[in-house]
C-alpha cells in the first residue's frame, strides 16, 4: 500500500528522465522497477474502466510494453513516467470501450484482506456493486473522468493531462460526469454512495 502511494507521488522530472535513459539503454532492472511500481495502478485504472480482470491485465502489460518500446523517444521534462503510463492505459481502455459497450457489476479484486463485520461488508459490497454498475452506464469519457478523479485520486490537472485536455475542459467534463453518475445511481435507488434511498 505504501509502495502504491509512493508510486503515485510525482517524481522529479530529472529522476524519470534518468530512469528512461537507462530503459532506453535496455536496462532491464530499471524497467522491472518501473513495472513493480506502476503495474498495480495501471491494473486498477483498467479494471475500473473495463470491468474485466483479464482485459485489465492486458492493458497494463501493453502500456508497460509501449514504455519499453518507445523509451528511446522519451522527451525530457515530461510530466513523468506514471502520468505517461496512465495516459496510455486510459487511451487503450477508451479504444476497447469504443469497440464494445458493456456493464459490469463485479468487484475490483482487492490485494489485501481487511475483513470488516458481515453487515458492513454486505453494505459495502452492495454499494460498490451499484457504483460499478452505474460507472458502466457512463460514456467512455465520463467513466475515465470519474475513475481518474475518484478512484485514482488524481488532481484535476493531472487527470486533464492524462486525457490530453485543457484543465477547464476537464473540469467541465467532470461536472457532467458527476451528473451522469448521480443519475445512474438514482436509477438504482441510490442518491449517494452512502446508500440513502432515492
Amino acid at each position: 500500500m505504501a509502495q502504491e502511494a509512493a508510486a503515485r507521488e510525482p517524481a522529479t522530472a530529472n529522476d524519470d528522465d534518468a530512469v528512461m535513459a537507462r530503459i532506453a539503454g535496455r536496462d532491464s532492472l530499471a524497467f522491472s522497477r518501473v513495472v513493480e511500481a506502476q503495474v498495480g495502478m495501471l491494473h486498477r485504472v483498467a479494471y475500473r474502466m473495463l470491468g474485466d480482470g483479464a482485459e485489465a491485465e492486458d492493458v497494463a502489460q501493453e502500456a508497460l510494453l509501449r514504455l519499453w518500446a518507445s523509451a528511446d523517444r522519451w522527451r525530457t521534462g515530461q510530466a513523468g513516467i506514471a502520468a505517461w503510463l496512465t495516459r496510455v492505459a486510459v487511451n487503450l481502455c477508451l479504444d476497447r470501450l469504443r469497440r464494445r459497450r458493456f456493464s459490469s457489476d463485479a468487484e475490483v479484486p482487492e490485494r489485501a484482506d481487511e475483513t470488516p463485520g458481515a453487515d458492513e461488508a454486505m453494505d459495502e459490497a452492495r454499494l460498490r456493486a451499484a457504483a460499478l454498475a452505474a460507472l458502466g452506464d457512463l460514456t467512455e469519457r465520463h467513466r475515465a473522468a470519474i475513475v481518474l478523479t475518484y478512484y485514482e485520486e488524481l488532481p484535476n490537472a493531472a487527470a486533464a493531462e492524462v486525457l490530453e485536455m485543457k484543465l477547464k475542459a476537464f473540469e467541465s467534463l467532470l461536472l457532467r460526469a458527476r451528473g451522469a453518475m448521480r443519475a445512474a445511481l438514482a436509477e438504482r435507488g441510490l442518491t449517494t454512495l452512502t446508500g440513502e434511498a432515492a
